[in-house]
């Protein structure tokens, strides 16, 4: 499966919640796939979608947050794995896309060949998934339907041939927009 593939089955099961989406291609996907105003595009600020995401769910505790991060974007800023295990938001859904690279800069290789992204959350007492198939998203979204986050889902994908387009909305644009939403 590729990212923006999953990015389309997630992004049906999430409906109107609110999505922090990583710079660079997973913003792209999802904003081809599903843009709506509860979305905010990271433009920038490579790995902290996932802190950004923690002080919407800390601030907002009635509304669903997800994450859309990558490999290398959760790897810049792998804090914030104990800090949001600290503070228990149970209305936060952490989803990291890994190929195993930093596909939207080039292509380089991530570590994720070598180490557990989903072995270091449960290591700080995250509720972890981890997802091979679109057969597999569907019973993990089924599962953690029931369950109080922090929840981490991480979601195998294969590199993609095709490169979404940028997103259009101008930075401004995206936090009034995002802002208005909540």
């Amino acid at each position: 499966m590729i990212r923006k593939d999953a990015i389309r089955l997630i992004s049906k099961e999430i409906e109107s919640d609110v999505i922090v989406s990583a710079n660079g291609y997973i913003s792209r996907d999802l904003f081809e796939v599903n843009d709506k105003p509860t979305n905010f595009y990271m433009i920038g600020s490579m790995g902290l979608a996932s802190s950004i995401g923690l002080g919407l769910a800390l601030q907002n505790p009635k509304k669903m947050i997800y994450v859309f991060d990558g490999d290398g974007n959760i790897l810049m800023n792998l804090g914030s794995l104990t800090t949001i295990s600290k503070s228990k938001p149970k209305n936060f859904i952490h989803i990291i896309f890994d190929n195993s690279s930093h596909e939207s800069t080039g292509g380089q290789p991530t570590s994720t060949n070598k180490i557990s992204i989903d072995s270091i959350a449960k290591a700080v007492n995250l509720k972890v998934f981890r997802c091979k198939s679109k057969n597999n998203l569907d019973e993990i979204f089924k599962k953690i339907k029931r369950l109080n986050g922090p929840i981490i889902i991480l979601v195998k994908i294969s590199k993609s041939e095709k490169i979404s387009k940028r997103v259009s909305l101008h930075p401004k644009k995206i936090k009034s927009r995002f802002m208005k939403s909540l």
